[in-house]
């Protein structure tokens, strides 16, 4: 049996290197519209704030600066940060947005050793700051701005009143809201498996498609031989989500019952391992 797609308006926005999709289930077109525009000045407005190639966001801000510091924040990206933070913890550090020097060394292609991680930054948790002990980390959202981002414009079609709605940030991230169901296909190298998504989120990494992005906090040498291909995280937040899916891809799929066992902030986990899609 095929499950039906719920009816929405469907709405597209460019930005973060990726496009949204905004499924919003709301039977007057004007305030969809209304929605919608408010959803992607948002989005541009996060973008301006998280993207470290801007040269005025507070990322690339953070990322140049010198010890003793101190940098005043929006309260978006402090609150992304937090979240980041607390990804780092939850994940035994497997989680780290601090790598974008052996991010960008990754994509580059070049040959050499990869660059040393060294360096503290210190987030002020109850004031939008955050100060540079010693420089020399550099800050990367990645996904988990996405996922931020979603999470934002989430709430904001709840205050709208929106009954319900699925949004997306490309093909790798996802939340649901309200009371529809929607049908997700998580489709593996051989096989597809289709889950039910509902009030809540879904992310995906993979190796397969976007192997050159995943660097492990460890070094190169500290990959598990064999990794998942893919690996979906469904979480309540498409941020924690994101924070999950990316720890997880670095592990050995058999290590990772262990490691997420008891763990609150994860609702199911997925895994592909060339064959198959199961749940762990």
């Amino acid at each position: 049996m095929i499950e039906p797609v719920p009816a929405a308006r469907l709405f597209t926005h460019e930005a973060m290197n990726t496009t949204f999709f905004l499924r919003i289930c709301e039977p007057d077109a004007s305030t969809a519209n209304g929605m919608a525009r408010e959803c992607c000045d948002q989005i541009d407005l996060l973008e301006y704030r998280l993207s470290r190639f801007l040269d005025g966001s507070d990322v690339s801000r953070i990322n140049r600066m010198k010890a003793g510091e101190t940098l005043y924040l929006s309260e978006s990206c402090h609150q992304c940060l937090l979240i980041a933070l607390q990804g780092h913890s939850l994940t035994g550090g497997l989680f780290d947005i601090t790598l974008g020097r052996r991010i960008a060394h990754l994509k580059s292609g070049l040959d050499g050793a990869e660059p040393d991680i060294v360096g503290q930054l210190i987030i002020h948790p109850d004031t939008p700051a955050i100060t540079c002990e010693s420089p020399g980390r550099e800050i990367d959202l990645g996904g988990i701005g996405k996922g931020f981002a979603l999470d934002l414009i989430r709430q904001l079609l709840v205050d709208w009143g929106a009954e319900s709605g699925l949004l997306a940030a490309g093909a790798s991230s996802l939340i649901a809201f309200g009371s529809a169901a929607w049908p997700i296909d998580l489709t593996g190298d051989r096989a597809t498996q289709r889950i039910t998504l509902m009030n809540a989120a879904l992310s995906a990494s993979g190796t397969g498609i976007q192997g050159s992005h995943i660097v492990h906090p460890g070094g190169e040498h500290a990959m598990p031989a064999n990794p998942s291909r893919r690996v979906w995280v469904k979480a309540p937040t498409a941020a924690m989500a994101e924070i999950w899916s990316t720890a997880l891809l670095l592990l050995d799929p058999k290590d990772v019952p262990a490691f997420i066992a008891g763990d609150g902030s994860i609702d199911a986990v997925y895994l592909d391992d060339g064959d198959k899609v199961q749940q762990v």
